[in-house]
């Protein structure tokens, strides 16, 4: 499973990045307002020339034309640069031209298996299904990763499933547990990853048992020549 974080804050990217396990960053409209007063299409080249691998950006038209217009001018920023389309009538006709233009892309905001049926058909090289936003209304979200699995593999579909939407490590172990390609998540949760209280307790008892170690220790009575 791949690891992408899921932001635009660069001090969070280069920190995730040095751990040496990031492969990918997805970014959005609302994560770019968080910044405050940058500029989007500078933050998407700093992002990218930050980490070597993929990086979503999402257009913001709601129209063919419009979409088209933002996706050519995201692409041309890095080549790193896999443009996100929002799952309507107008970004499946989208996905299918910049497919058809050689343009990466990862369909947003999918919240059906069928929806995600349409995005591979249509040439999407990812799908986003928002797994936390559907345990939100009380369902089960990890429920459409097994069934976008299930449907991918019954027709060879090359999409990559990315798991988005993740608020929790469990959200993360039942994602890869379910076949999910790609998990996005804020890098508070990456971070919550390594956490475990015996780890914890296992390293402060080492290091306690050291510290004995090392005052106990009786040096060794030099020899007489």
């Amino acid at each position: 499973m791949k690891f992408f974080v899921d932001t635009a804050n660069l001090e969070e990217i280069r920190e995730a990045n040095d751990m040496g396990v990031l492969d990918g960053v997805t970014t959005n409209p609302s994560l770019v307002k968080a910044e405050g007063n940058v500029d989007f299409h500078e933050r998407v080249l700093e992002i990218c020339e930050t980490v070597d691998g993929d990086i979503s950006a999402e257009v913001t038209a709601t129209e063919f034309d419009g979409m088209m217009e933002e996706a050519h001018t995201l692409a041309q920023i890095h080549d790193n640069v896999v443009v996100k389309i929002p799952l309507i009538k107008d970004g499946i006709k989208a996905l299918r031209a910049l497919d058809d233009e050689g343009i990466p892309t990862n369909c947003t905001l999918c919240f059906s298996p069928t929806q995600a049926l349409l995005a591979a058909k249509a040439g999407a090289d990812y799908i986003s299904p928002f797994i936390g936003r559907i345990d939100d209304i009380s369902s089960d979200g990890m429920t459409l990763i097994e069934e976008i699995r299930q449907i991918y593999d019954n027709y060879s579909f090359e999409t990559d499933i990315l798991a988005a939407s993740i608020r929790h490590p469990t959200h993360v172990k039942r994602a890869a547990l379910a076949g999910a390609d790609v998990a996005t998540m804020p890098f508070e949760t990456m971070m919550k990853l390594l956490e475990h209280p015996l780890t914890d307790r296992g390293l402060e008892r080492f290091l306690a048992d050291w510290e004995d170690y090392k005052e106990t220790r009786e040096e060794p009575v030099p020899s007489s020549a």
